[in-house]
């Protein structure tokens, strides 16, 4: 790999990074809390200069001639790099860099888990951007820079789908250059954000907080204002309206595009990974209802709004909440337990596995079982009547393979370490999937905060694959992503 070619795009990266983290200074600004301006000053310089001494000779032309290695390179270090930098303003208010770290790529990588235990001691500032660092990472921090900078316009394709690899099958289709469909897919990112913004804020929820969980929503991300999260504003019309662009978020933005942009309705019902999607949170939420009504004793409003709000949160791993599910019986949270394991849509903001994922492996399997009665039989694998082709089926088998092989991994090491099957378990699943609350005393009113150190490490490493979806981490394993070279400095055009 050539290492000035890396340095040089992540260079240019950084320097745009220094202009997002000023955007809270505005907030500082219009909320005049005027010394809460100064930890984004800060990152925002230290961003700019790593990006002065990232900086090489190579003409912009030579970032597209960057190869896949190079790329998965890029990838990885920018969100490492993003993830230390958003950090950095946690620093000034007493949290430790472990913690100030930990929050940081929790942020960027929408899982929501944190650190924080006393809401109040912050300014509103630096709440604004833990919703407003989730929103970013939401639909992929190097996809937002291929939509709005021309030296992506060949390199951006190889990133746009090493940030999001499950994307190939869908998005590729919208639109015939990768740069336009970035920018088709952030303006309906931009579209639900604005929408729910506007309508929660109408419903009477303050401006501010309308804002920070809007970015948090629809990045699904669960960092909110509120200390108590959705649960503090007491109010149904909040949740569902919360629940509802959950839910949209959820789903793959190239098929929103697809029925609000191009008026392809009949895509939403010929769409399977969508069906599924449907059909699994009404299932579960009819499940959890009863279990809440028969064992819980909520009455069946309740019952239906809770379950319902839970299950959308879990499934698309934004880890609201309306009630501490830690008091539910435990058929109920081992419902909200498996939800942890499957994700919402490939395409969305969401964490996790996907459905469409799940969808393969069943088929797969079933194809496994047909041979065993009829070995010379050829059974092609078909997701919405798309031929899968056997690459695509290997790789689908190795990352589902890799992703429970890493949670096995983590789960026995955090388990391990706490002394606590309960916290070690869901805490590498909730780090994994980007879920964000696991269970005991890491749940939903629960934090992070006493676990040790080697497990807070643990479980950014997890959250920053997961959000990757593990394979610029397995480029790491392969030598030749450690085989660099140097390539000669071209000369300046006069």
């Amino acid at each position: 790999m050539n290492y000035r070619y890396i340095f040089n795009s992540i260079s240019l990266i950084l320097r745009y990074i220094a202009v997002l983290m000023l955007i809270p200074c505005i907030c500082s600004i219009i909320m005049k809390e005027w010394g809460a301006y100064q930890p984004f000053i800060v990152a925002s310089s230290v961003s700019f200069l790593l990006s002065i001494l990232l900086k090489n000779h190579v003409n912009s032309e030579d970032i597209n001639k960057i190869n896949k290695g190079e790329t998965l390179a890029i990838v990885l270090f920018s969100w490492v790099i993003f993830g230390i930098i958003s950090a950095i303003p946690y620093l000034y208010y007493g949290l430790s860099p472990i913690n100030a770290l930990f929050e940081g790529v929790s942020g960027v990588t929408t899982t929501g888990a944190t650190v924080l235990t006393d809401f109040s001691i912050y300014p509103k500032t630096m709440l604004f951007w833990r919703s407003f660092s989730q929103w970013l990472g939401g639909m992929g921090i190097l996809v937002l820079f291929i939509a709005i900078l021309p030296k992506f316009a060949i390199a951006g394709r190889q990133m746009f789908y090493a940030e999001s690899p499950g994307a190939s099958s869908t998005e590729s289709k919208l639109t015939p250059r990768i740069r336009q469909t970035a920018a088709a897919l952030w303006s309906i990112y931009f579209t639900l954000t604005l929408l729910e913004i506007i309508i929660l804020n109408r419903l009477g929820m303050p401006l501010f907080d309308s804002i920070c969980n809007s970015f948090s929503t629809v990045a699904n991300g669960g960092f909110s204002p509120a200390a108590d999260s959705i649960m503090q504003y007491a109010d149904p019309k909040y949740f569902w309206t919360v629940a509802l662009f959950m839910f949209l978020a959820g789903t793959n933005f190239a098929l929103q595009y697809k029925i609000y942009v191009k008026r392809n309705f009949m895509a939403l019902f010929k769409d399977y990974e969508f069906k599924l999607y449907f059909f699994t949170v009404l299932i579960f939420t009819v499940l959890i209802t009863i279990v809440l009504v028969t064992l819980n004793m909520y009455d069946i409003k309740k019952a239906i709004e809770s379950a319902l709000f839970q299950v959308i949160s879990i499934i698309t791993t934004t880890g609201f909440y309306t009630v501490d599910y830690n008091e539910w019986n435990l058929r109920a949270k081992l419902i909200l337990f498996i939800l942890m394991f499957c994700g919402a849509s490939i395409g969305s903001a969401s964490g996790g596995l996907k459905l469409l994922r799940l969808i393969f492996i069943f088929k797969y399997l079933k194809r496994q079982v047909a041979k065993i009665f009829h070995p010379n039989g050829v059974y092609p694998i078909k997701i919405n009547r798309v031929l899968i082709n056997e690459d695509i089926v290997r790789q689908m088998i190795s990352f589902v393979i890799f992703y429970y092989t890493i949670f096995a991994i983590t789960a026995v090491l955090l388990t391990y370490i706490e002394e606590n099957t309960i916290v070690g378990v869901s805490s590498a699943i909730a780090s994994l999937g980007n879920v964000g609350p696991g269970f005991g005393p890491i749940g939903p009113t629960g934090n992070f905060y006493q676990m040790h150190n080697l497990s807070k490490i643990i479980c950014m490493f997890n959250m920053i694959i997961g959000r990757l979806e593990l394979i610029p981490f397995l480029a790491l394993l392969h030598p030749d992503f450690w085989s660099f070279k140097k390539i000669k400095s071209l000369p300046k055009n006069n």
